[in-house]
């Protein structure tokens, strides 16, 4: 049983290794740029190996990107759940929470603005739905901050600082990691509360 259980965590672990080479080859390459035959030399094993793990490519990016938009959405709830009384708060943790993420995922960003199309209907479907309800968090929050603002207003001001914040995989590294957190978050919140 205990083996068992190691193997799983083993394998698991192997999946995740392979994912993450292959979202790297995605976003050096583009989608159709990479094959599987490349993924599995970057990786260490034959091509038709791969398929033990991944069904082919589009499964890998699927395996990419669906977790990252469940994560943001339950993230984005739980810092605003965290501040009720106090939108300004929120949305500051809301900042926080995406700026970290960010930083952390430049090249998953990239898949997110440049390779999302490759996926079949249903998988970009689900991705977009949970894209479109992590964006209302950020427009609820906002229409508590800024009564001022019509929802489509506010809809607009939190896609320019997803535009901001989701930079990262264009920014060099000639400004440390901590002074780019910095700026990213001074910049977002000066464009949100105007």
């Amino acid at each position: 049983m205990v083996v068992e259980q190691q193997d799983r965590v083993r394998r698991r672990s192997r999946r995740d290794e392979i994912l993450e080479i292959a979202m790297g080859l995605f976003a050096a390459r583009g989608y159709h740029g990479v094959s599987m035959d490349d993924i599995g030399a970057a990786a260490g094993v034959t091509g038709p190996a791969l398929y033990h793990h991944f069904a082919g490519k589009e499964a890998m990016l699927v395996a990419a990107l669906m977790p990252v938009s469940k994560s943001l959405l339950a993230g984005g709830r739980a810092r605003v759940a965290e501040n009720p009384d106090d939108p300004r708060e929120a949305l500051e943790s809301l900042v926080e929470f995406h700026v970290t993420f960010a930083l952390a995922n430049p090249v998953v960003i990239a898949l997110h603005l440049h390779e999302l199309d490759r996926l079949p209907e249903d998988p970009r479907r689900n991705i977009r739905r949970l894209q479109r309800l992590y964006v209302e968090v950020w427009v609820q929050t906002l229409i508590a901050l800024r009564p001022e603002l019509p929802p489509q207003e506010a809809r607009v001001l939190a896609h320019a600082a997803f535009g901001l914040m989701n930079s990262t995989p264009f920014l060099g590294g000639e400004v440390d990691r901590d002074r780019r957190s910095d700026l990213l978050r001074a910049a977002t919140l000066a464009a949100l509360l105007g």
